[in-house]
């Protein structure tokens, strides 16, 4: 079935429809939520945070064929989100589990942890600012077009460019000065 058809059924309340439109793109929904929040878990509570909103919101779609870009920015602005949240409360607990976490990693069958080039990297990604990560990661890592990644990040397509190419440039001159 069609995506505008599927998303019209979700705008009259049926639910089967919008949990078909979820599951077509889980892997994709995770995969992103995965890169904006490092882990396993927040990446599941921010897929979960995005499927109440598209629940509470489908009706406020006005081009049904855009339903995927759209659930996309949801699902960045519910990572974003719960990331301000999280630099405000930061709980001994926390601070355990990333320590066991980062321990356990390798360890990990999850095919989204980073590997070794993974991690070489996320290891490059500090050396450019957090817009010009995010612009990378969205262009190249989830394969996004320069107009829906401006939409997910509420600037210009110009400014998305420009992070990309500022981005890119700072990492192949790091990388050059490393060799």
């Amino acid at each position: 079935m069609k995506v505008a058809q599927l998303v019209k059924k979700a705008k009259r309340g049926n639910k089967e429809a919008l949990l078909q439109l979820i599951l077509s793109e889980k892997d994709a929904y995770y995969k992103l939520a995965y890169t904006y929040m490092g882990n396993t878990h927040d990446a599941m509570d921010a897929m979960e945070d995005m499927i109440v909103r598209l629940y509470e919101k489908i009706d406020q779609l006005k081009n049904e064929e855009a339903f995927y870009s759209w659930s996309r920015t949801i699902l960045v602005n519910s990572c974003k989100s719960l990331l301000q949240k999280r630099k405000k409360v930061v709980l001994l607990d926390d601070l355990q589990r990333t320590d066991e976490r980062e321990a356990g990693q390798a360890m990990t069958k999850d095919p989204y942890i980073s590997s070794d080039q993974q991690m070489d990297i996320q290891a490059l990604f500090i050396h450019i600012n957090q817009h010009q990560k995010e612009a990378i990661q969205l262009k190249y890592l989830h394969d996004l077009d320069y107009q829906t990644i401006a939409d997910m990040t509420n600037v210009s397509i110009g400014t998305v460019k420009s992070r990309v190419f500022q981005g890119l440039k700072k990492l192949r001159d790091y990388y050059k000065g490393e060799s």
